[in-house]
């Protein structure tokens, strides 16, 4: 089969590999469309370390091409979305439901302590306690669903009640499913910070109630509280820089919880004065991966339609156009790119 392999640190190329073999509890996926995210992005770049040569890619959809002995619940020719956490199941954290903080966690083609092959590739190797069936969704949409369940996952971290106000900084993929998240669990007023004016065109077609061109202030914190009518319940960072993570804090009030979503360097700092934390009672929170409940419950908001998607893929690659895809993500040009493997 082909697979776009990471070879070394910025380097990735088109390889023939044997087809993988499922084992008893497993199901081998041929893969229909698998999303890039700025994980494979870091992970290209050595931001997020990984052995080579490594099969990457975690955002995948693909129909079942051959099941393992022991399966009884799939059989070839189903449709499914791929969760590409592999939690233990054993230790302390998947016995409370936390699987994605798993002591022995394994991602198919993500960031992990342990990585397997993921989905840049015809096919891909899964367990099956790690796929929802999506009827006749398509795959593009279905590719959806780890995103969107990280986002389901990053708004249960904060202490949310309907009628709360939320600031999100940054309208990337991740930041404009966030705030369709936001907008459906009730929160109002929701402020939206972007740079580039096509995906503030976007968060406000995606529902925002007031976007901010952050460039336009001298002080963007304020503009952003001034778009919200005061301080925030909840100030979002979506994009992974220092900067922006310190920005969505100032505009968190009192009491307020400030998230911290987007993926930022390893040997990134902030500075935190811990009397505002103690005097206001702000939490910081992060939000990393996703559990297996979430996962299930993104992809059934997907199959009724719940969550918007469609519109975030803007262009379809095949397996040799990934560092395309990674320039453009540098650039910030597109939101989502999609890899199909049988596209030529």
């Amino acid at each position: 089969m082909r697979a776009t392999t990471l070879t070394d640190v910025g380097s990735v190329e088109v390889q023939e590999r044997d087809r993988p073999t499922p084992n008893d509890d497993e199901l081998l996926v041929q893969v229909g469309a698998c999303g890039v995210c700025m994980t494979d992005y870091h992970m290209y770049h050595g931001s997020f370390a990984a052995e080579t040569p490594l099969v990457l890619g975690h955002e995948s959809a693909g129909t079942v091409a051959e099941v393992g002995t022991d399966v009884t619940s799939y059989e070839s020719g189903d449709r499914v979305a791929i969760n590409p956490t592999i939690p233990c199941n054993a230790c302390t954290y998947c016995k409370r439901g936390e699987t994605h903080l798993c002591e022995h966690n394994t991602s198919i083609g993500g960031a992990a302590d342990n990585i397997i092959h993921g989905a840049f590739a015809e096919y891909v190797r899964v367990p099956q306690t790690n796929v929802e069936t999506i009827g006749e969704m398509s795959f593009e949409r279905a590719a959806i669903a780890e995103p969107l369940a990280c986002c389901l996952h990053g708004v249960e971290q904060v202490d949310y009640k309907p009628g709360d106000s939320v600031a999100i900084i940054g309208a990337g993929p991740i930041g404009l499913l966030l705030l369709r998240v936001f907008r459906n669990v009730g929160a109002a007023p929701v402020v939206v910070s972007e740079l580039d004016e096509e995906r503030r065109n976007l968060a406000a077609d995606f529902g925002a109630d007031a976007v901010v061109n952050p460039q336009a202030s001298d002080d963007p914190s304020a503009a952003i509280q001034v778009a919200a009518g005061g301080p925030v319940d909840v100030g979002v960072e979506a994009i992974g820089l220092a900067p922006t993570i310190e920005q969505a804090n100032a505009v968190t009030g009192k009491g307020g919880s400030t998230l911290i979503f987007g993926v930022p360097d390893q040997e990134a700092t902030i500075d935190v004065r811990p009397h505002d934390i103690f005097f206001g009672e702000v939490g910081y929170r992060g939000s990393y991966s996703l559990t297996t409940e979430d996962f299930e419950r993104a992809v059934t908001l997907l199959e009724h339609r719940r969550i918007g998607a469609e519109s975030l893929v803007t262009d379809r690659i095949g397996l040799e156009d990934l560092p395309t895809a990674f320039e453009r993500m540098e650039n910030a040009d597109g939101l989502k790119h999609v890899v199909v493997p049988d596209s030529e």
